[in-house]
Order: structure tokens, then sequence, then C-alpha cells
């Protein structure tokens, strides 16, 4: 009987080791403190977890869990109820109703916490104009109003709080975390806030009063699958009423103002409120973080580029034979690039998902452009005597193409396919906004931040990868292409 029982035991603890969880994060501070204490907590109950973070605002975030890409992901019942559900004064009971009957979706029950949207300014601003809450902004249309982008054009954002208070400001959009930073240096004089930021007690700054009541509550809670694992679920339900909006706020100020990582963060309030004991906490060496985010971005970058010229290049070829069709291809591929990254990495999800695949796909269109313009520029280039002359000794089309007409465009196309490797090591910086990784994490996780010093970690190995490229191809272009080819270079 032991032996039987200790049999079932193993084939639970393997099926539970072999389980991974997947949990996403918005791309601001709170957000990625909450998916760590939820990744931590699941870990140390014997779940493998893989993170999401950075994955952009709401609806990235919530069209990832829809389609599976991540299983759970903090939310706010406020968020849910205006911008999912498209709803006004729900009841927790019957949003958690609609959402699981519209999307197969369920929340848990609240942290405990309300993390509220406010609009805050400095102190000294509040003195000087007596302004106190959000009805006093009418009278003061010279005002400069920075707001985040989301806050902008949320159902429960800026559009419809100025309509609700008959307010004269338009607002410009900001990122959320140099917002703080713009208005403590009075670039702006208000912006939107959420009440449990670390900014709020650390610069002093006034909560306006909402005098309408506009705001609806904002209920943390973790939002998931519903057919999540049960006992998963259960796990997490120990979160339920063990965060307060002190606790919340104290968290966001040391990563902001103590420099501590969202991973030591999580590891001391699990450890602190429920006994739990973690291994996450443990600080990463710098350099080895550096290190493999630029493999990654390696990866993304190099994958997406050979695709693209194992496509364009034979395209332009063909499209050199049948010039009739020529243009409306390459206006199709310049359309392509004139889509802002964001939205085609945004675009990407409902299809591929989230991480490698979609920010691979993504910049592989990017890259289409110039490789495929400079292939079939290079070969109109060619001299038509030089072509005459191989007619006249007897090549094939394919002889010519082999011997005549790719080693003379050969100067322009590895311009093309360069030009190319230099946007996509650009670009390649967004797709941490759908976690495919990259050294972008470091420059969305610093702008969430204000980090400057997070920031340069991953805009100079970024720069120094763009230079690499653009000397690598220049000694390339020394061994493939003949001297007399190669321009006044």
């Amino acid at each position: 009987m032991k032996k039987f029982f200790l049999i079932g035991f193993l084939l639970v603890a393997h099926a539970m080791a072999g389980q991974t969880i997947h949990v996403g994060a918005k791309h601001f501070n709170e957000g990625y403190i909450l998916s760590e204490i939820i990744a931590q907590l699941l870990e140390s109950e014997g779940f493998a977890v893989e993170r999401h973070y950075n994955l952009g605002g709401t609806l990235v975030c919530f069209e990832a869990l829809r389609n599976r890409a991540i299983d759970v992901y903090p939310e706010y019942s406020g968020t849910l109820t205006a911008e999912i559900l498209k709803e006004s004064n729900m009841e927790y009971a019957s949003m958690n109703a609609a959402l699981q009957e519209r999307y197969g979706l369920e929340v848990s029950a609240p942290y405990g916490f309300n993390n509220s949207y406010a609009l805050v300014c400095t102190r000294d601003f509040s003195t000087r104009t007596k302004i106190l809450s959000i009805a006093d902004l009418k009278n003061h249309p010279e005002l400069k109003i920075g707001m985040s982008y989301e806050f902008l054009k949320r159902e429960d954002g800026w559009e419809n709080l100025a309509k609700k208070y008959a307010l004269p400001q338009k607002a410009v959009g900001l990122e959320h975390g140099l917002a703080y930073q713009a208005l403590t240096e009075t670039k702006i004089d208000i912006t939107d806030a959420y009440s449990t930021d670390g900014e709020i007690s650390q610069y002093g700054l006034i909560v306006l009063k909402d005098d309408q009541n506009f705001f609806p509550a904002y209920q943390a809670t973790s939002l998931y699958q519903k057919n999540l694992d049960a006992r998963a679920k259960k796990i997490l339900s120990r979160l339920d009423g063990q965060i307060d909006e002190k606790a919340m706020q104290a968290m966001n100020g040391e990563v902001l103002y103590e420099k501590k990582t969202f991973a030591e963060v999580a590891a001391s309030f699990l450890s602190t409120k429920l006994k739990i004991t973690t291994q996450s906490g443990q600080p990463t060496s710098v350099a080895n973080d550096v290190i493999s985010k630029t493999g990654t971005h390696l990866l993304l970058t190099f994958s997406a580029l050979l695709a693209a010229i194992l496509f364009a290049v034979p395209l332009g070829i063909w499209l050199y034979w049948k010039p009739r069709v020529s243009n409306g291809i390459l206006y199709f591929t310049g359309l392509l690039q004139t889509i802002p990254s964001i939205a085609l990495l945004a675009i990407m999800i409902p299809v591929f998902g989230i991480g490698t695949w979609p920010a691979i796909v993504a910049l592989f269109l990017y890259a289409l452009l110039p490789i495929l313009r400079n292939t079939l520029a290079g070969l109109r280039s060619v001299d038509p005597l030089v072509k005459k002359v191989a007619d006249g000794i007897g090549m094939t089309r394919f002889q010519k193409l082999k011997w005549v007409e790719l080693p003379l465009a050969m100067p322009m196309l590895l311009t093309g396919i360069r030009t190319a490797a230099v946007i996509n090591v650009g670009t390649a910086t967004l797709a941490a906004f759908i976690g495919a990784g990259g050294l972008g994490e470091f420059i969305v996780t610093g702008l969430a931040l204000n980090n400057t010093s997070l920031i340069l970690r991953g805009a100079i190995p970024a720069a120094v990868l763009a230079i690499l490229i653009e000397i690598a191809f220049t000694l390339l272009e020394k061994v493939w292409v003949p001297k007399h080819l190669r321009g006044s270079k």
C-alpha cells in the first residue's frame, strides 16, 4: 500500500513540476511588483513560472490573456468594468460573472487595496492657485496638463473626465514614469496618478478631490483563465485581503527610491506577510543580465533579417523580371513601414500571441522594404550594354543573373541589407512591450521607473550593436564586392 501511495505522490509531484504558468504584467511599477508576488507565490508551491512583463497597457495584457499567451496577471476592477466590459458601477460579483460569460475569465477576490486614478499637483502649485479639487481646474484654462498615454483615451480617462467637469484644457501625452519629473520641474501643472504611487508621498503631492465621484473603485485583483489549475487558484487566493494601500505604496517606494528589484520587494512581502521563503529575491549580475538580453536582442534581429533576405531577394529578382507588378508590391511594402512599431506589434498578438514569434514577424515586415527596393534598384542599374554582351555569348537568364547581374548589383543589395539590419536593431527594443525580451526590457522598465541608468543599460548596447553591424557590413563589402564596384568610400 505504501508503494502505491509513494508512486501516486511522485506522479502528482512530477505533473506539478512539469506544469508551467505564464504570468503577465503591465508596463508600470506596481504591475511588475504584483506580478512578481504572484510568480514567486506559485513557484513556492512547486509550479514552474514563465514571466512576461512589460506588456504595454491594459488592452495588450488583456488580449494576451484572451489568446492564452499568458494565464494570469494583476488587474483592477475599475479598469475591467470601464475598459473591458464597457459598463459602469458594476458590483464585484456581477463583474466576475460577466467576465466568465463573455471571455471565459475569472477574477480572484481583491488583494485589499483600492488603487484609484487621481489628478495630482505639487503643494506649491496648489497653495499658489488655491486649487484643491478637479472642479477648481475649470477656472484655469491656461494650465499645462500632462497625462499618461493610456489615461488620455480610456473610458474612465481624461476625455470623459474633461466632459464631466467641463474642463477647457487640452492634455498632452507623457510616459507615466516621466510625468512626475515634469511635474516637479514645473513643465506641467497637473498629471494623472495612481493613488498608491510612491511618488505621491515622496514629492508631497496634492491629490485633487474628485467632487463628482467620476473615478470608480479600482480594487486590485488577479485576472486569470477560468480553466486555470484549481490548485493555482487556491494558492492565489492567499493574497486575498493581504495588501492595503499603505503597504502597496511602501513597496512602490522601495523600488523607486531604495532601488530594490521587483524580485527583492516581492520576496520581502511574501516572507513578512505570508511567511513564505523564496529564492527569487537574489540579485542577478548586471553583466550576465546585459549579456543574456543582448543575446535575445541579436536572436530577434538576425532571425527576422535572415527571413527577410530569403524572402525579399528572390522577390526582388522576380519583380525585376516582371516590372509591371513591381510598383504595386513596392508600394505595399512601403506602406508597412508607415505602421507605428507599437501598433504593428499589438496587431500581432491575436495571431501569434506574445513573445518571440510576433516580434520576429513584425521585424521581418519592417526589413522587407530596404532589401526589396535595393535588390530591384541594383539589378536595374546594371549597364544595358553588359546585359547585351551576356546575351550575345549565349548566356541563359539564370546564368546572366548569377554571373553578371547579381555581382554588379551586390553593392546596392548589401546596402539594403545593412539598412534593414540597423532598423531591426532599433525596432527590436520595442519588442519588450509584447514580452519578447531583449535590450528593450531595460529601456521600457527604466521609463516606467524614470531610471536613467536602467534606460542607458539597454540604449548603449543597442547603439553599440548598430555600430558593430555597420563595421561588419563594411568588411563584408570588401570581401564580396570587387574594389572597382565599391564606389568612392
